[in-house]
């Protein structure tokens, strides 16, 4: 398992899509074969419920590797796990009632869904604990342990030990550390200096490590041919852990240029044609079902704003978009009337005067956002994404936030990240976009609806908004 992660995901889908099954069988059984539910509800025959498990497998799977349930599961925490369990079933759950409405399915038990997905998450939480358990004793055992030798010591080592030593799921233990600038025995968190880096002819002969991690200073980089030469005609797996963490993101990526592997600083999924072409249908037909459904909230919202206060109902404000380009954000006026030249630079306090009573309530509950449904539409924004800011606070951020400029390589949002996480109005700027950036490296379609699922239950009320 530790040396095959993807045979080990593989495994992980298999049981899973047997406890789908298995769970199917048990609901339909509880549901239809025992006192426990009134049997009014059986009109269709068992061969239809059992067909619906061609689309119910194939179905929760893809949400399972959409909410990150296989993404690299030995080195998530369990808690981790379990949630996107959770929401990978509940979200799939939606997602077949939604197919059996438009497919006028109305005497398909859904009391038979509940129960069949409440069964599945238990097996499967229930499952991987005993895997853990199995693979925790092997461990305790010695076996599936895996032994290392870190070639440098510098600030990645040290990050890199942390980590090990942090999650001993793993299966990682470091027996010692080669460098030339430090004496022998000198130690960190228990490993130690046990040579210079030419004893590494000596350890590669002896093969008594499984793994070399390069972790060399970035000073000494010159090394790191003779190194990776000495490694590689040994036949020991080696991985390099670079020195400018601080500088790349943690999922950089490689191209070939013509047999020239050339490192993108920044890995940006929407970057790619075919993830850009996702977004955009998600976008428009979830903005325009979400103009159809709050389009009564925003007419009554619109006639309270003109009966209790002078001037337009829609405030539109200069906001910088995707590719640093200016658009106009639209929002539910909530202040009264005033130069654009006394607000363009100033945030909103608590109790801050300019607010109109009814402003009070739709910037409490994010009402006032509603408009942008129509940046959306027309492309401006997107539903999830970073939240867009105003030409003055940009100038401002990017001279004193690092990488403050990379959350416009992608469409701004109604909501984001960093929003269902609490922060929104008068809160960090830094906080605000290292989530920001963290969306950007990591965006998916399953981690958008995950956001718009977070917004819906969490998000809607803003305890930050004056």
């Amino acid at each position: 398992m530790n040396e095959h992660r993807r045979y080990y995901n593989y495994l992980m889908t298999f049981l899973d899509a047997v406890i789908i099954v298995v769970s199917y069988i048990i609901a339909w059984y509880l549901r239809f074969e025992t006192p426990f539910f009134r049997q009014d509800a059986w009109v269709l025959s068992r061969y239809i419920y059992m067909r619906e498990l061609l689309v119910i497998v194939p179905g929760f799977l893809v949400f399972h590797y959409l909410f990150h349930v296989y993404s690299q599961v030995r080195l998530q925490r369990k808690r981790t796990i379990f949630i996107h369990l959770f929401q990978a079933n509940a979200v799939a759950l939606m997602a077949e009632i939604l197919i059996l409405y438009l497919r006028k399915e109305n005497n398909f038990a859904r009391t038979m869904l509940f129960l069949f997905v409440a069964i599945a998450f238990i097996l499967e939480v229930a499952m991987r604990m005993c895997v853990a358990g199995i693979e925790a004793r092997m461990r305790a055992s010695g076996a599936s342990m895996h032994y290392l030798i870190l070639i440098g010591y510098s600030k990645s080592a040290e990050q890199y030990i942390d980590r090990v030593i942090g999650n001993p799921s793993l299966g990682y233990r470091v027996r010692g550390i080669l460098d030339d600038n430090l004496p022998r025995g000198q130690e960190y968190r228990g490993a130690k200096v046990i040579g210079m880096l030419d004893d590494l002819d000596l350890i590669l002969k002896a093969n008594s490590v499984d793994e070399i991690v390069i972790t060399l200073d970035l000073q000494h980089y010159e090394k790191l041919a003779k190194i990776v030469s000495k490694c590689e005609k040994s036949g020991v797996h080696t991985k390099f852990v670079p020195d400018y963490g601080e500088i790349i993101s943690s999922k950089p990526y490689t191209e070939d240029l013509l047999g020239l592997p050339v490192i993108n600083i920044r890995h940006v999924p929407l970057m790619e044609n075919m993830n850009r072409v996702v977004k955009r249908i998600t976008d428009l037909i979830g903005g325009a079902v979400c103009v159809v459904i709050f389009s009564p909230v925003m007419l009554i919202v619109a006639l309270l704003i003109k009966l209790t206060s002078k001037g337009p109902v829609i405030y539109r404000q200069e906001r910088v978009g995707f590719q640093n380009r200016t658009f106009n954000m639209l929002k539910f006026r909530s202040m009264v009337v005033q130069e654009a030249s006394k607000e363009v630079s100033k945030w909103t306090t608590k109790d801050d005067p300019r607010v109109t009573k009814i402003g009070k309530f739709i910037r409490k509950t994010s009402i006032d956002e509603l408009p942008q449904l129509f940046n959306v539409l027309r492309g401006e924004m997107s539903l999830v994404g970073p939240r867009p800011e105003r030409p003055f606070f940009v100038d401002k951020f990017k001279e004193e936030i690092p990488r403050y400029m990379i959350k416009h390589q992608v469409r701004p949002g109604m909501t984001g990240w960093a929003q269902v996480n609490g922060l929104r109005g008068d809160t960090s700027i830094e906080k605000r976009i290292e989530y920001d950036l963290y969306y950007i490296e990591n965006w998916t379609l399953g981690f958008d609806v995950k956001i718009l699922f977070y917004t819906v239950f969490r998000g809607f009320v803003n305890k930050n908004a004056y």
